[in-house]
């Protein structure tokens, strides 16, 4: 864990110190070729030094676990399945280069490109996966449908707005700012945007403390509160920590990880000023 992710973690913290509130520490864990036991207890360990201590987490014992979402998929069938019953998601076979030669131009940025709606409207398609559940695994022999993703289906035009705690008034239109995102991807893995939402719902968050890049992701995942009926939080969005040339930290910046900070003799003290 770098730097910039431990110190939004320490704001959030203070913000639920100054509530008196109950700080919730999960483990998103659902990219299986990335996640490693050995990273988690890495985690802890370094959060642990940095000073922080949460209520409930992965190694505390809380009335909303487990705090892994790998171990939470139950949650997040039941949350698509209720949108599929609502009629808010349609299955997709395109692939990312699918959509960025739809669009005529590479993707470069964080954010997912604008969907294009190529599979919106396609109604063989979503005849053909009528009765496709989240748990289904290939029948050995049998003649199996292309995979498929699920994406919600945004109201193109409306206007999502929120108040951040941090940033202020933010308003962002679907169609427009993003398109149908992805909620189940074809590997059989929920997307971030469910998995934080579904939760978020079931243990009962108030208030979201998370980095300023995550700021589009909330007018999408207001859409799925909406949806599903369930009590949406407050957020608020801290800035992002940046290098030299105002470049934001990320994984890459090994000499920014509280590891290495921790190896050089740099104090939790230091670090969090």
């Amino acid at each position: 864990m770098h730097l910039g992710h431990a110190r939004t973690f320490w704001m959030a913290q203070e913000r639920a110190r100054v509530a008196g509130g109950t700080l919730i520490l999960r483990n998103e864990d659902l990219d299986r070729d990335r996640c490693r036991s050995e990273f988690v207890s890495a985690m802890l360990e370094d959060l642990r030094w940095f000073g922080l201590d949460w209520t409930e987490g992965p190694d505390v014992v809380g009335p909303f676990g487990p705090y892994s979402q790998s171990e939470r998929m139950a949650f997040y069938r039941r949350a698509f399945e209720g949108l599929r019953r609502g009629g808010f998601v349609y299955p997709c076979k395109c692939s990312r280069k699918d959509v960025e030669r739809a669009i005529g131009a590479p993707h470069a940025g964080e954010e997912e490109p604008v969907y294009p709606g190529t599979c919106r409207n396609d109604s063989a398609l979503q005849a053909q996966f009528a009765a496709w559940q989240p748990e289904m695994d290939p029948v050995p022999g049998a003649s199996q449908p292309p995979k498929v993703s699920w994406r919600f289906r945004v109201p193109d035009g409306e206007t999502v707005s929120f108040v951040d705690g941090a940033m202020g008034p933010q308003s962002f239109v679907a169609g427009r700012d993003f398109g149908d995102f992805l909620i189940w991807r074809h590997d059989g893995v929920p997307s971030y945007q469910l998995a934080v939402v579904t939760d978020d719902a079931a243990m009962q968050i108030t208030e979201v403390v998370r980095g300023a890049d995550l700021l589009m992701s909330t007018a999408r995942q207001l859409l799925l509160y909406r949806a599903l009926g369930w009590r949406e939080p407050a957020f608020f969005h801290c800035p992002l920590m940046t290098d030299e040339r105002g470049v934001r930290l990320a994984k890459r910046h090994d000499a920014l990880s509280l590891r290495t900070l921790r190896e050089q003799g740099r104090s939790p003290a230091e670090l969090q000023k």
